[in-house]
């Protein structure tokens, strides 16, 4: 897939404030600090169009970007939604908004029709964290596809690179029967960009 365009649509504090449902959707989620604006950035080829905040957990809007709208003179819609999530998981917001992001993200996660699949995004820096961990755990109880992404692999030396994703699988598999899919990226690098356009262009087909 090439992406020839992408334009930011608007940014939601609701999910019945959110565009139609009329086009194949991927929603970015991850814990604050985990490189998402970076990544969603060097997937469309664009350095600014996810802002990247010097603040952990400052966005809390559901922010619409269009890839690849058609012109006034094609017949043809191939256009699809990249959805960015609140981050999730920073410390320093009070109980009432953490309340709030909760509340508004699995509304919009359950009552998404479009959602083809959650970009769940994790750094491969760490060791398997219990808020990513509970997260994926909510989404595999409700039935909502999701991949795994792991992101600023740029950072890891040669030893961790070997082992940071047999890690994760030795924790992930004493509860799940099999593995999601998984994406090795580094926003640094553009490692992992052709791997998710393919993935995006092989699972817009099912919508």
């Amino acid at each position: 897939m090439e992406i020839n365009s992408v334009s930011f649509v608007k940014s939601s504090a609701h999910p019945r404030e959110c565009p139609p449902m009329d086009k194949a959707e991927y929603a970015f989620i991850g814990r604050s600090n985990v490189g998402k604006s970076s990544l969603i950035n060097m997937i469309v080829g664009r350095q600014k169009m996810a802002k990247i905040s010097s603040t952990p957990g400052k966005t809390q809007l559901i922010n619409h970007f269009e890839i690849n709208a058609p012109d006034k003179k094609s017949k043809e819609d191939a256009s699809w939604y990249l959805t960015d999530l609140p981050g999730f998981g920073y410390a320093k917001i009070s109980k009432s908004e953490r309340v709030k992001w909760e509340r508004t993200t699995k509304q919009f996660l359950e009552g998404r029709r479009s959602l083809m699949c959650i970009m769940m995004l994790v750094d491969s820096r760490l060791t398997p964290q219990k808020v990513d961990l509970e997260f994926m755990s909510y989404l595999g109880q409700n039935g909502l596809p999701f991949v795994l992404v792991f992101t600023k692999v740029d950072k890891l030396n040669k030893s961790e690179r070997a082992s940071f994703q047999s890690k994760y699988e030795d924790v992930m598999l004493k509860q799940w029967h099999k593995m999601p899919p998984v994406f090795i990226t580094s926003s640094e690098t553009s490692e992992g960009r052709e791997e998710l356009l393919n993935f995006f262009e092989q699972t817009n087909l099912l919508f």
